[in-house]
């Protein structure tokens, strides 16, 4: 399967999310598509750089247990994740609420539907925030938001607190 003919299946979404969690087609085969670390996609050792190809890969992004798939009704393909497939490179304040923006520009109100929660970095090694995108799929914070971040929170303990609504979510431990 190449990236045209995946595109081409996928078609156009005009801003929704398809339903990938009620697709179970059969498994194909892997795909040379990784996610770096640093939430950047590459296809056969090459960055993607149509951010509009990057979103629309993103949107049929799936989990199942450990891995990774891009799914279609007709096809699932294996892809590879260095750590998580969404990076935080954005954050704003809307009333009460935190708004989190991925690098493919979806956006996550923080809240119990979206917690946040210390996980441990696959390439560091250090507890930091992730956040529920949808479904099982999780977004790390960038070291920029995480830093200005730090800046809003609160102390308690040993700890640091920041909230978003009526939804309270540790930092990370002091």
């Amino acid at each position: 399967m190449d990236l045209a003919t995946l595109q081409k299946q996928l078609g156009d979404q005009q801003g929704k999310l398809p339903p990938v969690d009620k697709w179970n087609p059969d498994f194909c085969g892997d795909m040379d598509l990784v996610i770096k670390h640093d939430g950047s996609w590459f296809y056969m050792g090459t960055p993607i750089g149509r951010k509009a190809l990057v979103k629309l890969f993103a949107s049929v992004l799936k989990k199942e247990d450990d891995q990774y798939f891009l799914v279609t009704p007709v096809e699932k393909l294996g892809i590879t994740v260095e750590d998580v497939p969404y990076v935080i490179t954005q954050w704003e304040q809307q009333g009460d609420l935190l708004v989190f923006t991925t690098q493919t520009e979806e956006q996550i109100v923080v809240s119990a539907q979206n917690p946040v929660e210390l996980k441990e970095d696959s390439k560091n090694n250090l507890a930091l925030p992730y956040i529920n995108v949808r479904r099982n799929l999780w977004a790390r914070l960038h070291q920029n938001v995480y830093y200005q971040l730090i800046e809003q929170a609160e102390q308690k303990n040993d700890a640091l607190y920041i909230s978003s609504g009526d939804y309270r979510f540790c930092l990370g431990k002091l």
